[in-house]
């Protein structure tokens, strides 16, 4: 039986990483809350997981750079000014309007690419001597620190310090980790969305709609914690059955703003096209991306399987789609939050369904943070020590890919 509130009552004793989570679905009012600790307090609670996140990302860097350097390349350049850092700099500079016509015929837009980031590298620029890269970059490294952030303050809340300790630094070891230190907006986005689901889990709604609007001019996939929002108030109006008062209005309000920046862009390039609201599909139909319900990507694993070496990637891949599926099941049986079920089987969704460059779904499911939950519950349960001996050979090896993928085909 689904459990019927997303917070306890305040005779509710605090989880640890031994504990099952302690809510599921129902209403969140800012009425019921708890007493928020204070700025200060809530960091000193995140530090250590901030300074693990750091110290992965610092060994990332450092392990590019040398990478980078022995190949005669700079690792600079490689995170701040190729692949879409540079569509993202051209919004900056230049504006929409921007594309390039390929060869075959594809027409690459830089409608594609949401706005906030871009806004964000134009006001870097705007209040500093730097560059729109420059921007980009230094945008990335705080949302990457405010992104890991919010995901122990999901994962706290949710099963206590030490799940969400270990489920930072598990985001951070991802092996296409070196993503949340380019001038991408995988990291922004995710800060975002992380900081919405948890205002929805503590009932701060106003909070949870604004940084949701925020997440959908970031990425499409915006519309994944669009849904999460709208689930989460939907089942607190069905238990309640109270839409007046100021709680009413909170969730109301969250449920008006949530959509607005995803639907927002959407209309506007539609406008700009002059193809009304599926302009921007046309779009992301030139880049060649689309929601075919993952039959390209299955059609692509199946084609690895025609000769032997191409056959163990293949394997590889259907493994790797296993395992986001097992640990989805996993937190449905886990019984995690309502809200987090549905942002993660959305973001899941879009990632393994579209029919986009496959070399990107890993970078694609990286906001998926909530698919570590179940992870970093069974790393809790063991000592630092062993917990340490398991994340650390990790963290190098994800370091050392990341300088061999940069420096090789890197992310699309």
């Amino acid at each position: 039986m689904w459990r019927t509130s997303l917070i306890p009552s305040s005779t509710t004793p605090r989880p640890t990483g031994r504990f099952p989570p302690r809510s599921i679905i129902g209403p969140v009012t800012d009425l019921e809350t708890r007493a928020a600790p204070s700025r200060a307090g809530a960091l000193r609670r995140a530090a250590p997981a901030l300074l693990g996140y750091a110290a992965v990302r610092a060994l990332g860097l450092i392990t590019l750079a040398l990478w980078s350097a022995a190949r005669d390349k700079s690792a600079y350049t490689l995170l701040t000014a190729r692949w879409d850092a540079l569509w993202y700099t051209r919004v900056a500079d230049l504006g929409y309007g921007y594309e390039v016509r390929l060869a075959n015929g594809d027409v690459h837009s830089n409608l594609a690419f949401f706005p906030l980031l871009p806004w964000l590298e134009r006001l870097v620029a705007a209040v500093s001597p730097l560059s729109y890269a420059d921007g980009g970059f230094l945008v990335s490294l705080f949302a990457s620190l405010a992104a890991a952030w919010g995901i122990f303050a999901v994962a706290d809340h949710v099963y206590g310090r030490r799940a969400g300790v270990c489920a930072v630094l598990l985001w951070a070891v991802l092996p296409v980790g070196i993503v949340q230190s380019m001038a991408y907006s995988e990291s922004l986005f995710t800060a975002l969305a992380a900081w919405s689901l948890y205002a929805v889990l503590t009932g701060r709604w106003v909070t949870a709609g604004a940084l949701a609007l925020a997440a959908g001019l970031t990425r499409p996939v915006g519309m994944a914690v669009v849904a999460a929002v709208w689930v989460a108030a939907v089942a607190s109006f069905a238990r309640d059955r109270r839409t007046d008062g100021a709680s009413g209005t909170a969730r109301a309000a969250s449920m008006l703003l949530a959509p607005l920046g995803t639907a927002g862009y959407v209309l506007w390039v539609g406008h700009r096209t002059g193809k009304g609201p599926l302009g921007y599909l046309d779009v992301q139909a030139g880049w060649r991306n689309g929601f075919d319900g993952g039959y390209a990507f299955a059609r692509f694993v199946a084609e690895k399987f025609t000769s032997f070496p191409s056959a163990l990637a293949g394997a590889g891949l259907v493994l790797g789609v296993a395992s986001v599926i097992w640990l989805y099941a996993v937190g449905v049986r886990q019984r995690q939050p309502l809200p987090l079920l549905v942002y993660t089987g959305v973001v899941t969704a879009l990632a393994l369904c579209a029919s986009s460059y496959f070399g990107s779904k890993p970078r694609l499911l990286m906001p998926a943070f909530p698919l570590l939950l179940p992870l970093a519950l069974a790393l809790a349960k063991l000592s630092i020590r062993r917990s340490a001996w398991v994340l650390g050979p990790v963290a190098v090896v994800s370091a050392v890919y990341g300088g061999f993928w940069l420096n090789g085909s890197g992310p699309p």
